[in-house]
């Protein structure tokens, strides 16, 4: 009778053990994931937790060992930011977002025309010349607004460097050949 009791706690850890299992993963959304980025965290897990030297799991995936540590820093990297707390309250959808933006440029747009109004009553009440507006283009246009500027040739490795450095985060990596595909002629 001792057996069967002792049979029955092990089937009911392995199942506890199993269910714990199954939300462990649909809460990680690996059915999402690809295999080898699953093997590569399990991996980076391992070597963490001192299961496994960095150089055995370096050999285990098939990658040289600064390979690895260059993986290893990309995995704690996004495990600092998934602990970095989110603020309170719920999320706006993307759509909404774009719509208050829109609203607000529009508002501004009429804020801007306002004040511009004003500032040509202004000077025409103060008896001062207003700046004229831009040139209009086409046909209004003089001879010497015609003239185009000679072009000044670019080297792509110029165009690459602005697309780095106008990057808004200065932490976010660019792909240098896409930045030099994009700026090609």
């Amino acid at each position: 009778m001792t057996t069967t009791t002792t049979t029955t706690t092990t089937n009911t850890t392995r199942k506890k053990s199993t269910r714990r299992t199954k939300l462990l993963s649909q809460a990680m959304d690996i059915d999402r994931v690809s295999i080898e980025s699953r093997k590569q965290a399990s991996r980076v897990l391992e070597v963490l937790a001192g299961v496994r030297t960095p150089e055995d799991a370096a050999s285990a995936l098939g990658i040289s060992v600064p390979t690895y540590y260059h993986l290893e820093m990309r995995a704690l990297r996004g495990l600092v930011h998934a602990c970095t707390p989110e603020p309170p309250g719920r999320k706006q959808a993307l759509g909404r977002q774009v719509r208050e933006a829109e609203t607000r440029c529009v508002e501004l747009e009429r804020q801007v025309q306002r004040y511009r109004a004003l500032l040509r009553s202004a000077q025409r009440a103060a008896g001062v010349l207003a700046e004229s507006p831009e040139a209009p283009k086409g046909k209004g246009r003089t001879a010497a607004d015609k003239r185009k500027k000679p072009r000044q040739p670019r080297v792509r490795a110029l165009r690459a460097i602005d697309a780095l450095t106008s990057a808004s985060d200065g932490e976010e990596q660019v792909d240098v050949m896409a930045a030099t595909v994009e700026g090609s002629p």
